[in-house]
């Protein structure tokens, strides 16, 4: 058996129901009323927890970055979107306690050292790495001082630097997510098989993170042995937004859990076993038996 990590009231493991994530990122657009339904909606679903993500804007991005033209519900430059997308303190500690209320953990990727800081500020169950961070080594040591739970997402990256990640990370507190990082991924580049070859090499959980249109590709993902799965959502594929069209709908986010839950109990431990239910239908159907 792989070692476990716990996250919140729940285990991570061979044994363990999978962990689903609802990443709401930035699927909010910025209004709080739109995250608070999210989070409603993921938790009626049966996520066990939703995600967003911290950024400091002049840290992740440079100046000309921001100041390039963009024309956007929210302004007319890149930095007026970002700026726009990003939750305060105040707005953050209205999820938190929303989240608490309704009884499902939260937590966010921090994309820098600072928003790494703001988020201890919160009683926070795990905290996400993102694809985009995993060769940043002063971002990932931080990440290991936390002694927080880390879930890390692998896409855009190689092996090489899969394992150096790894090796700044505690693998007592690390789930790693196979991860591939287009909106939304082509069927064709899923490489779910990778999945089985990271089991192989790691001894602590191992995930998906799906960005791909439908849902059975993921559902795939915990056949192979996924134990944590992630998936953006969203209310409308429709909404502005540049993740609204790799997101899944709520509907749609509702029946994944549900396969997924029936998948589990469908598994069983891979013993032979004549159930005691067989047992009028063997004698009515079996006339023989001579073995």
């Amino acid at each position: 058996m792989k070692n476990i990590i716990k996250i919140g009231n729940k285990i991570i493991g061979d044994k363990y129901p999978t962990f689903v994530i609802a990443e709401i990122g930035i699927n909010h657009n910025g209004d709080l009323k739109i995250a608070k339904e999210l989070i409603e909606q993921s938790k009626n679903a049966g996520a066990d927890a939703v995600k967003f993500q911290k950024r400091d804007l002049n840290l992740v991005f440079s100046k000309e970055e921001l100041d390039k033209p963009r024309k956007t519900p929210f302004g007319e430059t890149n930095r007026d979107l970002k700026e726009a997308l990003e939750f305060d303190e105040q707005q953050y500690k209205e999820i938190d306690l929303y989240c608490k209320e309704i009884g499902i953990m939260w937590s966010a990727s921090a994309w820098d050292l600072n928003s790494l800081d703001f988020l201890m500020k919160f009683d926070l169950p795990f905290i996400k790495i993102a694809s985009a961070m995993l060769t940043d080594k002063d971002l990932l040591i931080a990440h290991a001082k936390t002694n927080k739970p880390l879930i890390i997402s692998s896409g855009m990256s190689t092996e090489t630097q899969i394992e150096k990640a790894v090796e700044l990370l505690n693998p007592n507190m690390l789930a790693l997510l196979h991860c591939t990082s287009t909106y939304p991924a082509k069927t064709k580049q899923l490489n779910l098989s990778y999945i089985k070859n990271l089991m192989n090499k790691y001894n602590f959980p191992i995930g998906y993170s799906g960005h791909e249109v439908g849902l059975s590709t993921t559902l795939c993902a915990v056949a192979l042995g996924a134990k944590v799965i992630e998936r953006h959502v969203t209310l409308d594929r429709s909404m502005w937004g540049s993740d609204q069209s790799a997101s899944v709908e709520m509907q749609g986010f509702s029946k994944l859990i549900r396969d997924i839950r029936n998948f589990e109990e469908a598994y069983g431990d891979g013993n032979k076993v004549v159930y005691d239910d067989e047992l009028p239908i063997l004698q009515k159907l079996r006339k023989k038996n001579t073995l």
